[in-house]
């Protein structure tokens, strides 16, 4: 199984770039704040306790045997020196605080909050001597117990206080060590992530560089002539939509490329068969029949009339080579050839032409409507008995010129009819003009192709007969200049 390419974009790449290196940079930030907070806390709370056992330490060596001799002196009872109070206070202070000791440290507590047990057992015996009222040397000397008992509990006080003194200075020494260690692996850090965001830069680099050159390669050798280059898939996101589109061009261009070879081969066909038409030897024959017949017979106005017609026909037919004549020409050009037959089918063909002057001076590619009028003739009246009128009409709508060639033959049947827009719109003429619609074909190819028009000619035929319209854009002598230089 193919394995599948993970496409990633250009600002993914560099997103996850600038991820990476905000972790190398600031992971070992955070990790070294979070460890220098941890010492902080530790600090503080050292220094903490050591501050509320230090306030212990009046309390136990001066104002608890303080308030015991002035018990036993009578000078105050036990409900106003609250000696009682003093020994819990300082008895739950220890047990507080030996609960937030680290074990290397608690022993001294542990002994201290013993010890205060131990006094306050001679404060109750203090008690119970002036309660069964013995003498006050008895109870002066448990105070000498009180007062050592107080000195022992205040010496473990010290000694817990200079544990603490002792492994806060190494903490502090450990805060030190780590804070270098942390300088010098942030340097290392920042050196590894410099080398790391220039490989990286380097491959990101590479990563789009690549398809780029290669879409340069395509487009240069597409530029060239080389339509069969294609470009390969790339898992750039930003650029796989483009190497699509740079392909579909290419397929674009080259499917265009060889439409436009064969339209340039229908149309020089096209243009072949038309001029073969206008020297057809059969017309041409019986064209020249008609002027001797008319010159044997006398008739000197019509052989003059017949001679200048054919004359014009085949003049304007060539016109020097000029694919455009003036609307005035291509109308005079089919004058010339109704002219020319009616002297043949004078009994059975009439024709009438409305083109007004006014756009005589547009130019028309040549050879259009001649074709429609010999189908007309040929494929309309010629077969109906009784003949009939051939009508040649154009005139100007807005920017565009619209003609008509109609006649009232015999029209052509459903079948017919879908046989030759079949024809037309595959743009094959048939070389037997005994199929119809030869000149049709022809003409409605070079509308196309010379107009660039998605439709040529439009037909409408039934038993009335036949009518060929087309609508071509207005052309003036200067835009077909400028476009003979533009291409030449």
């Amino acid at each position: 199984m193919a394995k599948i390419k993970k496409e990633k974009s250009i600002l993914g790449q560099i997103s996850d770039l600038s991820h990476r290196l905000v972790t190398i940079l600031v992971l070992p930030i955070i990790i070294s704040l979070l460890l220098t907070l941890f010492y902080a806390f530790q600090y503080h709370s050292s220094i903490v306790r050591m501050e509320t056992i230090a306030d212990l330490k009046s309390v136990v060596s001066e104002e608890i045997p303080g308030s015991a001799w002035n018990i036993i002196s009578g000078r105050e009872t036990f409900s106003s020196t609250k000696i009682y109070e003093m020994i819990h206070f300082v008895e739950e202070t220890i047990e507080t605080t030996t609960g937030q000791t680290g074990e290397e440290n608690r022993l001294s507590l542990i002994v201290a909050g013993r010890t205060m047990q131990t006094l306050e057992n001679y404060v109750n015996r203090i008690r119970d001597n002036i309660n069964a009222e013995v003498p006050v040397v008895e109870n002066e000397a448990v105070l000498v117990e009180v007062r050592d008992v107080a000195a022992l509990a205040d010496s473990m006080l010290n000694e817990y206080i200079t544990q603490e003194i002792t492994s806060t200075a190494s903490m502090s020494v450990s805060l030190r060590y780590f804070i270098l260690f942390t300088a010098i692996a942030e340097v290392l850090i920042v050196f590894g992530a410099v080398w790391f965001r220039n490989r990286s830069v380097k491959a990101t680099a590479q990563y789009v560089r690549q398809p780029i050159e290669r879409l340069e390669e395509a487009a240069e050798k597409i530029a060239e002539g080389d339509l069969d280059a294609r470009l390969e898939d790339t898992d750039v996101a930003e650029l796989r939509n483009l190497t699509l589109q740079v392909n579909t061009m290419a397929d674009r261009l080259q499917s265009m490329m060889e439409k436009s070879n064969q339209d340039a081969r229908n149309l020089r066909k096209a243009e072949l068969r038309t001029l073969q038409t206008q020297i057809n030897p059969h017309f041409l024959y019986n064209t020249l029949d008609a002027i001797v017949w008319k010159a044997e017979a006398g008739d000197k106005d019509e052989v003059i009339g017949l001679t200048s017609a054919l004359s014009d026909f085949f003049r304007i037919s060539l016109s020097s080579g000029a694919d455009w004549i003036p609307i005035s020409q291509e109308k005079k050009h089919i004058e010339g050839y109704l002219k020319i037959q009616q002297t043949r089918y004078r009994d059975i063909m009439n024709y009438e032409i409305d083109i007004p002057d006014e756009i005589g001076h547009y130019l028309v590619l040549k050879l259009l409507l001649q074709p429609l009028v010999e189908n007309a003739l040929y494929h309309g009246i010629k077969i109906k008995r009784g003949g009939g009128t051939i009508r040649v009409s154009g005139k100007l709508e807005e920017d565009h010129l619209v003609f008509c060639v109609s006649d009232n033959g015999s029209g052509m049947t459903p079948e017919q009819l879908r046989e030759l827009e079949e024809r037309m719109k595959m743009g094959q003429p048939s070389v037997s003009e005994g199929n119809g619609g030869f000149g049709l074909v022809n003409v409605n190819l070079r509308i196309r192709l010379y107009y660039n028009e998605p439709e040529g000619l439009k037909i409408e035929s039934g038993a009335g007969g036949t009518a060929v319209s087309f609508r071509v854009p207005i052309r003036t002598r200067e835009e077909i200049f400028e476009d003979e230089s533009i291409s030449g």
